[in-house]
């Protein structure tokens, strides 16, 4: 058999954080879901059964954590700093799919949340 494709892979990570257009929002805050498949070449940990040879999730989580904790107004503008601070600490990512929920969206809606997703692909690592 041969691997054509491997992920990385958070889902469900909650997070309270400071996110909003309204200064309320950037105040007291509200819930968020974030889920994240990355693409990332684990041929050489399947092998080894060493955690040098992939992306240490606990790592990533540590990254979206940190960035979780910046106040923000725009969904978008998390969603963008995630994915970018992830593809600058492992370089050997090659897709970042993210999809970033907030729990409670002050908008009168009776639903479970609106989000961004975003699909993004590393260039760099792109075989052509």
């Amino acid at each position: 058999m041969r691997l054509t494709s491997s992920y990385i892979l958070l889902h469900g990570l909650r997070f309270h954080a400071f996110i909003g257009v309204g200064e309320q929002e950037r105040r007291v805050g509200n819930d968020y879901v974030l889920d994240l498949r990355l693409g990332y070449p684990v041929a050489d940990a399947m092998k080894s059964d060493d955690v040098a040879d992939t992306l240490n999730y606990a790592e990533a989580f540590t990254v979206v954590k940190e960035v979780m904790s910046r106040p923000a107004m725009l969904l978008e503008a998390a969603a963008w700093a995630i994915a970018s601070e992830l593809s600058g600490r492992f370089p050997k990512i090659e897709s970042i799919d993210l999809k970033l929920m907030k729990c409670n969206p002050p908008m009168g809606a009776d639903c479970d949340g609106a989000g961004v997703e975003l699909h993004l692909i590393n260039d760099k690592t792109r075989v052509h």
